[in-house]
């Protein structure tokens, strides 16, 4: 028996045989900076994209009374009835659509979600357009799958913000293509569809015979449609039958990035494939953290706003700081909760993210992180307290004006 396992972990005789999509998947250039960055004293973490709440302890004491019951079994793979039925209601007061429990089904995470959409959706050896700059898991999940992620590039000038060309959306399409993917508002450009883009990917869709994967999750974070507004979403423009799968999650607007949970929406029809896709990935989500789920939709709103007006006055601060540098290109996002603008003279934004950690000690995510037409970008989380992001900004400008 060998004395150690380290030899044989970093055996190339080992690597060798791993599946080619595993090996060549990209590292995460957000973590790379976290890491670079972590522990600093005084360091103002702005590069993941989660606020600087906890989970509110009404939704935390949801789960205790769930393990203190003894709610520790296997449960429902599609989700508890309770939680699947808050999430009916939720949504249909959002949308007005029907309050029908059987359109949802409770994953481990958004990425969850989304393994999943790619699972019943795109094979090895097809293709799923992705507009970009863009989160970068999406890509990561084709690959990982054996997929072909297609990036289309947004448009980007100062007035308009980013902007995505439908005639150059469906130039990508080809015989191996099976969906698009779309998310909006958008990570990490806070790019926010039209009712008439929706309606305009849609259209492709259906003249291809395409899926659609739409990543709503920060649908509630849009500042164009003043208080309590939400951004345009699929459910405004589609027909019941439309190959529409929807990922959500539980970690934006309730402060839950932490617990890994979060849902599809899906056509009723395809129930007993997402199960199954389901059964076979995690054996679904544990009850206790369900039900923190559902404490979640029935009491968080008023939680779920406070969110939404902090990342507004945050998104102020910043883009009234960054004005007055003379250094930045930007536009004001209209959604989402990032600011992703480009600095003159910063063309390497790895390079200039570990620079702001040494030199500002504030953390930001460089936007080669974020696939093509990302790199002369960096993001920046603005969904935090007014202190810390006045503070963070005064460090960059004062950074930026050296």
């Amino acid at each position: 028996m060998p004395s150690s396992a380290a030899p044989l972990l970093s055996s190339p005789s080992l690597l060798d045989h791993v599946r080619p999509q595993a090996l060549t998947l990209p590292e995460s250039g957000i973590v790379e900076v976290f890491n670079y960055g972590r522990g600093r004293e005084g360091l103002i973490p702005l590069w993941a994209g989660e606020g600087d709440l906890p989970t509110p302890s009404f939704i935390a004491e949801a789960a205790t009374r769930s393990l203190a019951a003894g709610e520790t079994f296997y449960t429902w793979q599609r989700g508890i009835p309770e939680l699947r039925a808050a999430i009916a209601r939720y949504m249909s007061r959002l949308y007005g659509v029907a309050e029908d429990p059987e359109r949802y089904f409770v994953t481990g995470s958004g990425m969850h979600a989304v393994q999943v959409a790619l699972a019943l959706t795109v094979s090895a050896g097809e293709e799923i357009i992705v507009p970009s700059p863009e989160w970068p898991n999406i890509a990561a999940g084709a690959e990982a799958a054996g997929a072909r992620p297609v990036y289309v590039p947004f448009s980007f000038d100062e007035t308009r913000g980013f902007w995505l060309d439908l005639d150059q959306l469906e130039s990508a399409v080809t015989p191996r293509t099976r969906a698009i993917f779309i998310n909006s508002p958008a990570n990490p450009t806070g790019f926010v569809a039209s009712h008439d883009t929706l309606r305009g990917v849609l259209d492709i869709a259906r003249r291809h015979g395409l899926w659609i994967i739409a990543d709503e999750i920060y649908g509630r974070f849009f500042y164009e449609a003043g208080e309590g507004g939400l951004a345009p979403s699929f459910h405004d423009v589609m027909e019941p039958e439309d190959r529409i799968l929807f990922v959500q999650t539980f970690s934006k607007n309730w402060a839950m990035t932490g617990w890994r949970m979060g849902w599809i929406e899906a056509h009723p029809a395809l129930g007993d494939v997402i199960e199954n896709l389901i059964q076979y990935s995690n054996s679904g989500v544990a009850a206790f953290m369900q039900r923190a789920g559902v404490a979640a939709l029935e009491r968080g709103e008023s939680f779920v706003v406070h969110q939404i007006e902090r990342a507004r006055r945050g998104r102020e601060i910043v883009a009234q700081g960054l004005a007055g540098s003379n250094r930045v290109r930007f536009a004001p996002p209209p959604g989402a909760f990032y600011m992703f603008f480009g600095v003159e003279g910063e063309d390497d934004t790895r390079q200039l993210a570990l620079k702001l950690v040494d030199e500002a000690n504030i953390g930001l995510a460089p936007g080669t992180a974020f696939g093509p037409g990302g790199e002369a970008y960096i993001r920046l989380c603005f969904a935090r307290g007014e202190a810390q992001i006045m503070e963070a900004t005064d460090r960059l400008v004062s950074w930026l004006k050296k």
